[in-house]
This record gives C-alpha cells, sequence and structure tokens, in this order.
C-alpha cells in the first residue's frame, strides 16, 4: 500500500467544515440512455442531454472541487482543459485522468478492486444474478479488464455501446450511496430498484478498496427487521429503507435523519440502535417531512450555510398544528398525516424520552447555538426568497440543496434566481463557476481566503435529474469546526 492511501482519512463531523475529500461519479453513459417510458422508473421527471451535462455544467463543478480540495491537479491548466474535445482528464482509466485522491471518481474506486480475480469473481456473480445475466454472458464479462468492467457494470453497455442490461444514471448522487458520520462508514439501503445495484457496489467498494481498509471494523450495515420478512408488499412499513440524502452530520455528537418517502420507519429505529450501540453519536433527531416526491430527502428542503445559517423551504420550516392561524380555513382544517411535518430528537441512554421540537426553524436554531456555539443570531433563508411561486419553483430545482465547500462558500444552481437575491441580501458575493476558475487562475481569487460566496453553477440539464450539488457528493473528510 502506498504512503498516499496510508494517509487516507475518513472524518466528517459537519456539513460545514472545511471539505478536504469527498467521492463523486462523473455522469457516465447510462445518464444519456434515459428514455421517457422509463424515466420515471429509473427515477428521473425527465430525459437528459449528456453531452451537455457533462462539458457545459458537471466539467465544472470537478474543476471548482479540484481547485478547492488538490490544487495542483487542476492549476494552470484550465485553458487546455477547454480545448481538449476529447475530455480526457475526466475519463476513469485514461492515462491523462486526474486520479485525485482528494475528488474521488467511484468508478476509479470499483476499477481498483476489480484488479483482484476473487473480488471480481463474486462481484460479476452478483451483478449477472440481480440483472438475470445469461451464464455466457457472464463469462463474456470476466473476460474485461478491470477498467471495462467498471464502465459496463455501471453504465449497463459493452462493445460498441451494446447495452446488455439497465444503466443506474442516479449513481451522479453519490451522498445517497454511503454516509461518513465522524469516522463509520453507513451503508444506506435504498427504497428503489433501480438502484439496488449502486448499493452492491458501493458494498464491494467500503470492504474491499485499500483507503478504507483501516475502516472496516467502523462500516455500519441496516439489517432489516424480522417481520418484513412475513409481510407482503415491496414497500411495506416493516421494509428498511434509508437514503444518504436524508441523513445529516450537523455536529460530531448530532445527526439528522428524515422521515421521508426513501426512508422508513423501521429502517431509522435500526439506524439509531446501532448508532447509540456503537456510541458513534449521542444525540439523533428524526425529521417527518411530507411523503411526496415534491420532498425526496430532507436534503431537499433544507441545508446548512454557516454556523449560524441555513436555506430552507418556508412551508417546512413552520410545523402546522390545527387552531393556529389567521383565517378561518386555519382553525377548521388539519393536514393528513403524511402531509405534516415533525421534530422528535432521542438522546443516547433516554431513548425512551423523546424531546418534540415546534418547528424545523427551531430545531435549526437548537443545532446552531447549543451544538454549535455560535454566539450569532440564527439566520434563515428561504427558498425563492420567500415569493410565491418562486419559493416552490425553486426549491424543485434544489434552491434548497447547497453543497458547502467550508462555511459560508456554498454551491448552487444559477436558475434558482430568487433564492440567490435573498443570498445577496444577506451580503454574499454572488459569482458564476466559470469567472470563479478564471479568477483563481490568475491569482485574483484564492479559495482558501474565500468567504461569504454564493458560486451559481450551469443548471439546463443537470437539474431535470431532480438532485443538486449536495445529492452529488459524499463528504469523507472534513476539517473541524473551530468554536
Amino acid at each position: 500500500m502506498s504512503e498516499t492511501f496510508n494517509d487516507f482519512k475518513v472524518n466528517v463531523g459537519s456539513e460545514i467544515g472545511a471539505l478536504r475529500c469527498l467521492i463523486i461519479h462523473s455522469p457516465d453513459s447510462g445518464l444519456g440512455k434515459v428514455v421517457p417510458s422509463k424515466a420515471q422508473d429509473w427515477l428521473f421527471e425527465d430525459i437528459v442531454h449528456l453531452k451537455t451535462i457533462r462539458k457545459n455544467e458537471y466539467d465544472h463543478y470537478l474543476k471548482l472541487l479540484l481547485y478547492f480540495l488538490d490544487t495542483e491537479k487542476i492549476q494552470g491548466k484550465l485553458k487546455d482543459l477547454d480545448k481538449d474535445l476529447s475530455r480526457d482528464f475526466y475519463k476513469p482509466g485514461h492515462p491523462k485522468f486526474h486520479n485525485s485522491l482528494k475528488v474521488v471518481e467511484l468508478q476509479k474506486l470499483l476499477s481498483d478492486i476489480l484488479i483482484n480475480e476473487n473480488i471480481k469473481h463474486k462481484l460479476v456473480a452478483s451483478v449477472c444474478a440481480m440483472e438475470s445475466c445469461t451464464y455466457h454472458l457472464q463469462n463474456q464479462l470476466m473476460a474485461k479488464s478491470n477498467t471495462e468492467l467498471a464502465n459496463i457494470i455501471i453504465s449497463g453497455s459493452m462493445d460498441n455501446d451494446r447495452m446488455i442490461f439497465a444503466p443506474i444514471p442516479n449513481f451522479i448522487f453519490t451522498r445517497d450511496v454511503a454516509i461518513i458520520i465522524n469516522n463509520f462508514v453507513l451503508l444506506n439501503k435504498p427504497a428503489k430498484k433501480a438502484r439496488f445495484r449502486e448499493t452492491l457496489i458501493a458494498r464491494y467498494i467500503f470492504f474491499n478498496h485499500p483507503l478504507f481498509a483501516s475502516y472496516e471494523d467502523n462500516i455500519l450495515e441496516i439489517p432489516d427487521s424480522l417481520p418484513q420478512f412475513l409481510r407482503p408488499g415491496e414497500e411495506n412499513e416493516q421494509h428498511s429503507t434509508l437514503e444518504g440524502g436524508d441523513v445529516m452530520v450537523v455536529a460530531k455528537n448530532h445527526l439528522l435523519i428524515g422521515f421521508s418517502e426513501r426512508t422508513s420507519a423501521a429502517a431509522i429505529n435500526e439506524t439509531i440502535k446501532m448508532l447509540f450501540d456503537r456510541n458513534v453519536v449521542e444525540k439523533v433527531t428524526v425529521v417527518k417531512i411530507p411523503h411526496k416526491r415534491d420532498f425526496m430527502h430532507l436534503d431537499t428542503v433544507f441545508t446548512q450555510v454557516k454556523k449560524n445559517m441555513w436555506v430552507i423551504l418556508k412551508s417546512i420550516a413552520m410545523i402546522d398544528h390545527r387552531g393556529n392561524g389567521n383565517e378561518p380555513i386555519d382553525h377548521i382544517t388539519e393536514k393528513q398525516p403524511e402531509d405534516r411535518t415533525e421534530v422528535t430528537q432521542f438522546i443516547k441512554g433516554k431513548i425512551n424520552q423523546p424531546i418534540k421540537f415546534d418547528s424545523v426553524e427551531q430545531l435549526l436554531a437548537d443545532i446552531s447555538e447549543n451544538d454549535l456555539k455560535s454566539t450569532e443570531k440564527t439566520e434563515i433563508i428561504y427558498s425563492g426568497n420567500e415569493e410565491f411561486p418562486y419559493d416552490s419553483r425553486e426549491q424543485w430545482t434544489d434552491s434548497c440543496n447547497l453543497l458547502a465547500l467550508k462555511e459560508g462558500v456554498v454551491l448552487g444552481y444559477d436558475r434558482n434566481e430568487h433564492t440567490i437575491n435573498a443570498f445577496k441580501q444577506k451580503g454574499f458575493r454572488i459569482i458564476g463557476v466559470k469567472d470563479l476558475l478564471q479568477k483563481f487562475e490568475i491569482g485574483e481569487l484564492n479559495p482558501r481566503t474565500l468567504e461569504n460566496t454564493f458560486i451559481t453553477m450551469p443548471s439546463a440539464e443537470l437539474s431535470r435529474a431532480r438532485g443538486g450539488f449536495h445529492c452529488m457528493s459524499m463528504p469523507v473528510f472534513r476539517d473541524e469546526l473551530v468554536d
């Protein structure tokens, strides 16, 4: 094992500590094969244009990440990269691939473990069983090189782009594959069949790649509850499903879990017990959000910007109670259980004495002031700048799904203009990613000294996939926050 591998560390204790390492997956050819009739089965709202996503959108995301996390891989190369139509710098397995160990590509990790013939045989057999492949095809796959095979397993295509099984287009949302909680790895369990292969790949990577060898005892898997095996229906209430977009590490001692359409009560129950038994955290707060496609995950309705600042959808921020309001209808109607927002906090050692919060805003203020020791008043930025109908429109295109590169420096889609204006009113610098990269290149700005900045990312195609940059990131290491 190389010295670089030995230096690799896993530790995430906040949402906003300076990001030092993360795992991503650049859009592969499978993303360009989603057809309208299968889009919703593959959890997409629309089909996307692959070339536009790559060159005009995601490539800028990768370059930005490298500038913040692994500067020597990118500095001085922007002009040449923009001219290179082949995009070899972005292709895992190509000699010109960036191969960063700070901006880590999932496909490269998969390719690495497939060098081992025993792992290769087991994974190919597992994938072929999952996808009902023929035995002849299984033997064909075994004959492929590790780099070819990694691409095939992810894209679903081989030999001149011939499809042999379905792609996994959601693999770009690496947050849902696994979550790093302090120095533990929580492997997730997706709710939809379209994502089962992603889970299998993640399990093989985390248990077999040298980068994670010293953390094998800290890899957590969520068990299914016993009744699940005896109840009818693929999505019965006892089924354990948990996706990473519903998990937020807001402090070293405190984890949030969203009870959403994708994360089940059974999985939350098992996860809380496991986290407390292993002394991973001391508090777990469950935020029940409406079980609707609009609010797919917890990180689609709020994310953190600074110790004392959050961006959130207003309708989720305050919990509606019957009898509260300024109009008659507010006193005579009540939201259905599936439409309500509820906040329940569990403390290690006092699991039978949960604490209820009156609102999500109250929870966020408690995290800022008590967990993170912020001495400043907690501030809330609302999606769409709290203007109808832009609040809901922009939440749909991930105005609340921001990735913090460090405290106060976040990136999000440029199309959410009203939300961006709310940041501007709070004193944030608003700058497009292309302009920012050029300023980094000429030394006019420096990622290490950048503060209070909203970086706008091109979003014509990426936003169609219903996920923002929080979804498209799996933080592996963040600096600890300083009080």
